[in-house]
């Protein structure tokens, strides 16, 4: 028996009254948020919902996620996180994609409609047969979109006993963008996330009173690992935030006293913005700050460790991973500009294209407890990233003679906006459904706060009239918010090979 609930019921039964959750003036105990998750359960079984069973969540950094989440896992059931910006026709890919039973879907906000767009996704899945709405106003019963959470719980018990899981169960399917197209599910185990969640959990120094500002979405690996279980397995107190604002996070780490942040490079160089600029001042009770999701920039974390007075600790994984594979670890010398060296009980190499070990520059390929089972019902996808049980990560890196890894390029032509992974093709693909597109080429081009931006090469159908605001607007309309280019240049021809595949490096 392994289920990754584990965390959440252990930190309940021996510190049931310490505060798991902080979101605004509400302080939710560990014995409160094990108690909602058990009548989740109960509510998950009552419903039909059974062992190995998928259930989707459509939800921000609220306390509901964590409720939902473990409810869902200790039902014995698959927990689908899905990422909040997503519009109503990728919701029901999604959906289908994952044979998702049921949708928990935050009612949203005017400006992010999650519900309405969730609802409309729901509709369109024919897998998906319980829509169970999150709602916005606290404890409401009723909802325009459906049955709300606290109408469905009402009368369940609190008690539940955990269904029996194996360590090779899947406990989680997270999606990540792959390079061709479509959006492909990594399947974790119980095993994969509880030992990335550990062994993420060992590696910060521990202190009495650990407080996380938990900005990180944790629908993402990054976020729900890190964050979510290895701070419920510490018996941390997660302060949520739900949208990254430099000065208010600032200002809630210090109203907090948090111990711990983790974010990604333009998080780092908001706060820094802030802080140079007397927005904000350098929160008292800052202990450990760790980034990851895409490649530091040194000159941040020079400022940062002189403004701060804190070494930012720089880690790298993917979804497929649990999500850290590797880690400048305590205890060793962190080295500006490396991700470090492999975790505890992680391999890392480095391969040529024919999975031959190189020594000087090649793809990172890993081993370990932490790499998936292989992609949702994609075995050809599965074979053609992993062998012997090593998976090739589509990143190029070098390695020093201490053992540290430095990225030297993303994976293809993979756009990281903001920290989230934008694949171009994916892009490419919406935009050619446009009626006056005839050929649409993405790239990142750089971005001072976002990292990249998202540019768009069009050639125009013979005839057709679109403006350049008319095409962002209807990407807008069509994609996510971090996936729709916000630049786009119209061109009569592009350049290409001799096979006729366009040369993105010219366009950049």
């Amino acid at each position: 028996m392994l289920n990754l609930a584990v965390v959440l019921e252990d930190s309940a039964r021996v510190y049931p009254d310490r505060t798991a959750l902080v979101y605004g003036d509400l302080r939710v105990p560990y014995s409160l948020v094990n108690t909602l998750a058990n009548q989740v359960a109960n509510l998950l079984v009552s419903r039909g919902i059974r062992k190995g069973d998928k259930v989707a969540l459509l939800c921000p950094n609220l306390p509901y996620f964590p409720f939902v989440y473990f409810g869902i896992l200790k039902a014995g059931a698959t927990a689908v996180p899905l990422n909040v910006l997503l519009q109503s026709r990728e919701i029901t890919y999604h959906l289908t994609d994952s044979d998702a039973k049921a949708l928990f879907c935050f009612e949203g906000t005017p400006e992010l409609p999650i519900g309405e767009r969730g609802r409309a996704g729901f509709e369109a899945a024919e897998v998906t047969e319980h829509f169970i709405v999150l709602p916005a106003t606290p404890f409401a019963k009723e909802s325009q979109y459906g049955e709300t959470l606290w109408a469905a719980i009402e009368g369940m018990s609190g008690e539940f006993s955990t269904v029996t899981t194996a360590a090779d169960d899947t406990a989680v399917i997270l999606y990540t963008s792959g390079t061709t197209g479509q959006p492909k599910g990594a399947e974790l185990t119980h095993q994969n996330m509880l030992m990335n969640a550990m062994v993420s959990d060992e590696m910060f120094p521990r202190g009495e009173d650990d407080v996380y500002l938990t900005v990180l979405p944790l629908f993402h690996s990054f976020g729900q690992t890190v964050m979510m279980n290895a701070g419920f397995r510490r018996h941390a107190t997660l302060v949520l935030m739900p949208r990254f604002e430099p000065v208010e996070a600032l200002k809630l780490m210090e109203q907090e006293k948090v111990t711990l942040f983790v974010g990604v490079p333009t998080m780092y160089w908001a706060m820094l913005t802030a802080v140079h600029t007397g927005q904000a001042s350098v929160p008292s009770a800052l202990r450990t700050v760790v980034s990851g999701g895409a490649s530091l920039p040194v000159e941040v974390l020079k400022d940062f460790k002189e403004t701060f007075g804190l070494q930012i600790l720089e880690g790298y994984g993917l979804s497929e991973t649990s999500p850290v594979a590797s880690f400048n670890q305590l205890g060793r010398p962190a080295k500006p500009g490396s991700i470090g060296t492999p975790i505890w009980g992680v391999e890392m190499k480095l391969v040529d294209a024919d999975w031959n070990e190189v020594d000087d520059v090649g793809e990172i390929a890993i081993r370990g407890h932490n790499v998936m089972k292989g992609y949702y019902k994609r075995p050809e996808a599965t074979a053609e990233v992993m062998k012997d049980g090593w998976f090739r990560t589509g990143d190029i890196a070098r390695r020093d003679e201490d053992g540290y890894y430095y990225i030297i390029d993303r994976a293809k032509d993979m756009i990281i906006r903001g920290g989230f992974n934008v694949y171009p093709r994916e892009v490419e693909e919406v935009l050619m459904t446009h009626p006056a597109v005839s050929l649409a080429a993405v790239v990142g081009v750089p971005h001072e706060s976002h990292g990249e931006e998202i540019k768009a090469f069009i050639i125009r159908k013979p005839g057709a009239e679109v403006t350049e605001e008319e095409l962002i607007a209807w990407a807008k309309e069509n994609m996510a918010a971090y996936k729709y280019p916000r630049i786009i240049e119209f061109r009569d021809s592009l350049p290409m090979t001799a096979t006729g595949k366009i040369l993105k490096r010219e366009l950049r």
